[in-house]
């Protein structure tokens, strides 16, 4: 079972074994929706499906307090990944162009139902390709339904009640993973509040990776997160970021570097600037 990361080399030999794997393509572009599945049809590993950030992965209409990209009811997701073919501790493998960025949240949301079988594509695309991976094209339809159903979950997580509750307590780490330039609260784009969590420290999650793409190692990854958290307990880090998605590759890296299974923060900065009373920082 592959439950982080999975190398292409590794997925072809799951493929050429015959394993049943699901591979999910999470490609989206945030300032341009549409664009993900257009990504998609143009490229993509043969006998993978798309899923999208906000159709799949996200329920909107929620309140603002709930952040911009809220998760969906367990339930309701569980649904979909078994409407896409997922069965129950079957291998799925998901990746994206984005550095991590979206399928990272698929890799969370299904450890957030139960499922451990779950590990990202590492490079993506263009380390499948890098390898000698075939490509195909246009539209992708699922086969038969899965009986994939909600199990205990495996992700912990905190709504921003929870986050105020212990925020300041000695116990508690909050690491945002947008650029610095928005954690300082300097630009902010997409929230109409800009700044950060009191107390947070800063690590994009772009930090994560290696200029192709692929994780840092291990090591690496582990010497750098000590350096941020310094004589904090990983064990109390909250991961956050501007809507609770490129929180995670924080997260995983986490992971990968053997720190623990922390935490993760969904709503993010979107839902704490939007919440009243919540205490927001600069600088």
């Amino acid at each position: 079972m592959f439950a982080t990361l999975i190398q292409p080399l590794e997925l072809q030999a799951l493929r050429d074994a015959g394993t049943p794997v699901l591979v999910l393509d999470c490609s989206f572009d945030l300032m341009n929706p549409a664009a993900g599945r257009a990504m998609f049809e143009a490229e993509h590993l043969p006998g993978s499906l798309h899923v999208d950030l906000d159709l799949d992965l996200s329920e909107k209409g929620r309140p603002a307090s709930e952040g911009r990209h809220p998760l969906p009811s367990r339930e309701a997701f569980a649904r979909r990944m078994a409407a896409l073919g997922l069965s129950r501790g079957q291998q799925v493998v998901v990746l994206d162009r984005q550095g991590i960025a979206t399928s990272g949240r698929l890799w969370w949301m299904l450890r957030w139902c139960g499922h451990a079988a779950v590990a990202v594509l590492d490079g993506g695309l263009a380390a499948w390709k890098a390898a000698g991976g075939a490509v195909a094209s246009g539209p992708a339809q699922p086969g038969p339904a899965g009986d994939f159903a909600v199990g205990e979950s495996l992700s912990p997580a905190l709504d921003t009640a929870g986050l105020l509750a212990r925020l300041g307590r000695a116990d508690t780490t909050v690491i945002d993973a947008r650029a610095a330039a928005r954690f300082r609260g300097e630009v902010e784009p997409l929230d109409p509040v800009a700044g950060h969590v009191p107390g947070a420290l800063n690590r994009p999650f772009g930090d994560n990776l290696l200029p192709d793409g692929r994780f840092k190692p291990a090591a690496q990854l582990r010497a750098e997160f000590a350096a941020l958290l310094g004589q904090r307990d990983p064990a109390g880090v909250v991961h956050q970021c501007g809507s609770g998605v490129s929180a995670v590759p924080n997260l995983l890296a986490m992971h990968i570097a053997g720190l623990g299974n922390t935490a993760l923060y969904p709503g993010s900065w979107s839902a704490w600037c939007n919440t009243e009373g919540t205490p927001r920082a600069r600088g």
